[in-house]
């Protein structure tokens, strides 16, 4: 449809141009302004629907598929069944998803463990460091039956830093995860998700024998949500920013515990 008149008539002149030495003031009428954010999320859900399949760019400039081949191709994991619903990991699109994910890091519960709150440069920081390294983590929302509610990073364990501060195996696979929405936490969701994502590693990479987390040990009910997700505590280790709880969940005894 075409745009809302950006001259509305909002008990305000929309340009104020004092002389013309003064940097020119626009501004746009609400509607103006639920027009283009309107477009934005048109754009964000096309681009959405473009990760069901290969997409060329996903974070600035890097090739998606070569960072994914470390961890055989993620994009096309398919969706994870759970018991609170249909899960979806979609590799982060940083230009549609960012304004989501910086939110949920200012959330008090989630910075005082990401500390990543602050402005939303600060978080983008952090997203695309995952993508212009070298592959060893992508980056990902968490789509429950359609609804993005979680911050996922899936990376090879044995080729990131954490290896160094336990023994690595070839193959680890880590994750990290974030529950974006204070109703989704502290109803066992948080377990069911995991529980699903590490049984989807598992399926996924055969030539991975276990699935590896590192949680602040802090963080008790982050570590309760992995104990309860068939994850077993195998130690604590000092990792250079806090000292983290190892978890790991193995191949052999997923249908143990």
């Amino acid at each position: 449809m075409p745009a809302p008149d950006a001259h509305a008539d909002d008990g305000a002149a929309p340009y104020a141009v004092p002389d013309a030495e003064d940097t020119l003031d626009l501004r746009l009428s609400e509607d103006y302004l639920a027009f283009l954010e309107e477009q934005e999320d048109e754009a964000c859900a096309a681009a959405a629907d473009d990760r069901h399949g290969t997409e060329p760019d996903r974070g600035g400039g890097r090739t998606a598929a070569a960072g994914e081949d470390l961890l055989d191709r993620l994009a096309d994991w398919g969706p994870a069944p759970t018991p609170v619903g249909e899960l979806r990991l979609l590799p982060v699109r940083v230009e549609c998803d960012l304004p989501l994910i910086a939110r949920w890091m200012n959330d008090p519960a989630v910075a005082a463990f990401w500390e990543l709150a602050g402005a939303r440069s600060v978080t983008e920081r952090h997203v695309r460091h995952q993508f212009e390294g070298d592959g060893r983590s992508v980056p990902c929302l968490g789509v429950l039956d359609g609804t993005p509610m979680s911050y996922w990073e899936i990376y090879r364990a044995d080729l990131h830093p954490v290896a160094r501060h336990y023994p690595a195996r070839p193959h680890d696979t880590g994750i990290h995860l974030l529950i974006g929405g204070v109703a989704d936490r502290g109803r066992g969701i948080g377990s069911a998700l995991l529980r699903a994502v590490a049984d989807l590693v598992l399926a996924r990479r055969p030539s991975c024998a276990r699935v590896v987390a590192d949680p602040d040990l802090r963080n008790t009910p982050s570590v309760s949500a992995f104990l309860s997700a068939g994850f077993r505590l195998s130690a604590e280790v000092d990792l250079p920013d806090r000292r983290a709880a190892l978890m790991l969940r193995d191949r052999a005894l997923r249908h143990v515990l």
